[in-house]
């Protein structure tokens, strides 16, 4: 069964163009025009990715995933005009996947969408289920406990929590995370990674401006530390 994106943008040559492309790769594709249509539209047609840009009319981008997030961890690529680096980085906090800066090019982002596919998608390895001090992670229920408490986490979240405890002890550049999260590591993009890290540790760490278990390698990038 195909996959299905929604695209969610006010300009509608841009709507059709990035809907003309991901047809052509074989996706079921549907749009709104607006967060707020977006947030029906989502909540109908369950899709599989959302595409949505951040600057838009009755209800932005931002506001899109803060309400969206509170229903469902659907895999979200932003698209930005901006280019202060703040801006994209709300974006990560707030749960994006990941994002493409406009002009952008049609065939870039049919990449990132089948790269962000791929990683969720991945069949569960022989060790579905990880284990480190009191947290679990299970890849096939895409389940993780801390404790008995339950953890929400994004797609994105869950991927680098599951290649960290898959090498407790490891020393992770950022581009290494970046490659397992996307597919591709894009040089630059770094910053995604620490955001993804300060969203993640906010909810598995006990202390998260003391880590007890994602460590900080200074000058590499980090590693998981199942013991005190």
């Amino acid at each position: 069964m195909a996959k299905k994106i929604l695209v969610v943008d006010d300009e509608e040559r841009l709507v059709s163009l990035v809907k003309a492309y991901l047809q052509q790769e074989g996706f079921d594709v549907v749009t709104a025009n607006n967060g707020r249509s977006a947030l029906i539209t989502a909540r109908q047609e369950k899709p599989d990715l959302i595409i949505l840009d951040i600057m838009m009319p009755e209800l932005d981008g931002y506001e899109f995933m803060r309400l969206h997030r509170q229903e469902r961890n659907t895999p979200i690529i932003m698209l930005t005009a901006r280019i202060d680096e703040t801006d994209r980085v709300l974006g990560l906090e707030l749960g994006a996947d990941d994002y493409v800066t406009k002009p952008f090019s049609p065939r870039e982002l049919v990449a990132r969408v089948r790269a962000v596919l791929r990683r969720i998608g991945q069949e569960a390895p022989k060790a579905a289920v990880l284990r480190a001090a009191d947290i679990t992670l299970d890849r096939e229920a895409y389940l993780v406990t801390v404790g008995d408490r339950p953890v929400d986490l994004t797609p994105s979240e869950f991927d680098l929590l599951a290649t960290l405890m898959s090498a407790p002890g490891r020393a992770f550049t950022r581009l290494d995370l970046l490659d397992r999260l996307q597919g591709t590591a894009y040089e630059g993009y770094e910053r995604t990674i620490d955001v993804h890290i300060k969203n993640l540790r906010a909810k598995i760490e006990p202390d998260p401006r003391h880590p007890r278990y994602i460590e900080t390698v200074y000058g590499v990038g980090y590693r998981f530390t199942p013991d005190d």
